[in-house]
């Protein structure tokens, strides 16, 4: 891991964005940050990109211009040039896609970049763009044969896409002193929630305050979930720092937290029964799952579709969520690292879970089963990993086809 080749490459094609760029890291809540980022910033009139990872269904969801996702022929005639340039150095998979996504705002003249980081922050591809405002919408424990085994430590790896006199923003409540240290030896402006900005809520809205002042009578916004409103109001603080480059009206806040969407972050289907797709992969983000899943009206019935990677903390996602579950249906995704039925039920085990699960041979055939079980008015929750989502995403849209 490292830097030095991407920059090589990012330099043999003359690659210097002149527009504003917003980098978002974070353990949890980088998505959902860059699509509130994205949804206001296209309120206000002006022309996004945006690049993400991973992906659900197609490579193109990561690179969008202006809320649209780029064709094949854009993607590929930008992998080309990439390739025609790097000589003899190797690029992994996700610093092709990086420079690539590049290349095509800088083709579309765009007026700001989005671009969220894919592992860390410190030797991410997207860091080679210096950010004109940085934000860590959480720290906690993942990759961490990547980033470190400590909070501390992984928190220094997040802290490395800050840069001096530029704007840092930290949504984690808790943030680690590393980071903070990291923050003050580069000399970026560093604010915290709950110490420079943060939300008071109610029950139908919630004020903001910051830097720049209090806005008042705020939605909350479309993505569910009540700690969804400390990436608002993160978003709303790097958007008032850039205020001098990239001016949004009070109305563009409210408009972007209203129309703002994100597949797979508590995203729940219409009709019944209740169904709720959630890329959680982690134990911070399957306890966020368990708070959302906790507000909703009590179901006889919670049948979980689940399946994980076999690097991720098994055991500390079930624990988090076992206590809203009442069937498991568990399968293995397609990957190589696809954790084994039997890694995921010695992690059931582990975690304390007494209903024996359902074993099944793939994700869309628990998922079939879910939906045999289901009654009206019970909730099936599918998550583990972007690989499990997708699974069902991909079988909901054959099942449709089969009916039409």
């Amino acid at each position: 891991m490292g830097l030095e080749r991407v920059e090589r490459v990012r330099q043999a094609l003359a690659l210097s964005p002149r527009f504003p760029v917003i980098t978002v890291g974070g353990t949890n809540g980088k998505g959902s940050c860059c699509a509130m980022l994205e949804s206001i910033l296209m309120c206000a009139g002006y022309r996004v990109g945006t690049y993400t990872s991973p992906h659900l269904l197609r490579y193109n969801e990561r690179v969008r211009v202006a809320g649209v996702e780029a064709s094949d022929d854009v993607l590929c005639r930008a992998f080309e040039r990439i390739e025609r340039v790097r000589g003899d150095i190797s690029l992994t998979y996700f610093e092709f896609g990086t420079l690539a996504a590049m290349l095509e705002f800088v083709s579309a003249e765009i007026d700001v970049a989005i671009l969220e980081v894919g592992l860390g922050g410190r030797l991410d591809a997207v860091n080679v763009f210096d950010a004109d405002c940085a934000l860590v919408a959480s720290v906690d424990l993942d990759h961490m044969e990547y980033l470190g085994t400590s909070r501390e430590a992984i928190g220094l790896e997040k802290a490395g896409i800050f840069r001096s006199g530029v704007p840092a923003i930290c949504a984690d409540a808790d943030a680690p002193a590393t980071l903070q240290d990291r923050a003050r030896e580069v000399g970026a402006e560093l604010m915290l929630i709950n110490r420079e900005y943060g939300v008071r809520a109610d029950t139908t809205q919630w004020q903001y305050w910051g830097p720049a002042g209090k806005r008042h009578g705020l939605p909350y916004p479309a993505l569910r979930g009540a700690f969804q409103l400390s990436n608002a109001a993160t978003c709303i603080t790097a958007l008032d720092s850039l205020r001098d480059k990239l001016p949004v009206t009070a109305q563009d806040v409210r408009s972007g937290l209203l129309q703002v969407e994100l597949t797979g972050r508590f995203h729940v289907l219409p009709g019944r029964p209740s169904v709720i797709l959630d890329v959680a992969h982690n134990p911070h983000a399957a306890r966020a799952l368990c708070a959302n899943l906790a507000s909703l009206p009590k179901s006889a019935k919670t049948i979980a579709v689940f399946s994980m990677l076999n690097d991720k903390d098994i055991a500390g996602v079930i624990a988090a969520v076992k206590d809203r579950v009442t069937h498991w249906h568990v399968a293995r995704v397609e990957s190589p690292r696809a954790a084994s039925i039997a890694q995921l039920l010695s992690a059931m085990a582990e975690a304390g879970v007494e209903s024996m699960p359902t074993q099944f041979e793939d994700v869309a055939g628990a998922w079939r089963a879910a939906c045999v079980l289901a009654a009206e008015n019970d909730k099936i929750i599918v998550f583990g990993s972007f690989l499990t989502v997708a699974a069902v995403m991909r079988e909901r849209q054959a099942q449709s086809l089969q009916r039409k």
